[in-house]
């Protein structure tokens, strides 16, 4: 991948680029939400992004985080359109026994979160974020060769040209260095269902 082609929305305070890898050091209060259930509008964590209008594709990346250690400490992929529109796949720190493996979607600046619970001592996580129009899946791996399915989801805004990337946050009183690796773009690997035809 080129990484000069990427973007940062919301440069963050520290952060390295070197053969290939790319270390974020998150600053405090900084998130990604947007009003359910909390009733308040986050948006200020830092962004890594690329464009394309390529409808099928599939991007993956490695996410490291060791240093990860206060609630709610975050990193991983993202597709973030604008403020009301956008998904995020990521592990959330919670305490010393579990943590969070997630993701979620916004439309029209609407918020969901789906997790299932992980042991705390996962510090690494890959994910692949898949494309076919304006529908979308994310997976995650342990080790980037066996792939489980997360989320498919539809995005209103997600029909045309489209940024995707990485991003880094730290909701709460924290610091961290999120560190990404062995990113790639390659052919859609979602396939076309087999199943019951469209209406």
């Amino acid at each position: 991948m080129n990484l000069n082609e990427f973007k940062w929305t919301r440069q963050p305070k520290s952060f390295e680029i070197k053969d290939g890898t790319i270390s974020v050091t998150t600053l405090p209060h900084t998130d990604l939400w947007q009003r359910t259930y909390y009733h308040f509008q986050n948006d200020n964590a830092p962004v890594y992004q690329v464009k394309t209008d390529e409808k099928y594709f599939s991007f993956i990346v490695k996410t490291s985080f060791e240093e990860s250690h206060h609630r709610f400490d975050q990193c991983g992929i993202v597709m973030y359109l604008d403020s009301d529109n956008w998904i995020k796949g990521s592990v959330e720190c919670e305490n010393d026994k579990f943590q969070h493996l997630g993701s979620v979607v916004t439309n029209n600046g609407y918020s969901d979160w789906a997790t299932t619970e992980i042991p705390a001592d996962v510090k690494s996580m890959w994910y692949r974020f898949s494309r076919r129009e304006d529908d979308y899946c994310i997976e995650c791996s342990d080790d980037g060769e066996k792939w489980k399915q997360m989320r498919i989801c539809h995005m209103a805004k997600g029909d045309g040209e489209i940024q995707f990337g990485i991003y880094a946050c730290s909701p709460e009183d924290s610091s961290f260095t999120a560190v990404f690796s062995d990113m790639q773009i390659t052919e859609c690997t979602w396939k076309a269902h087999d199943g019951q035809q469209p209406d």
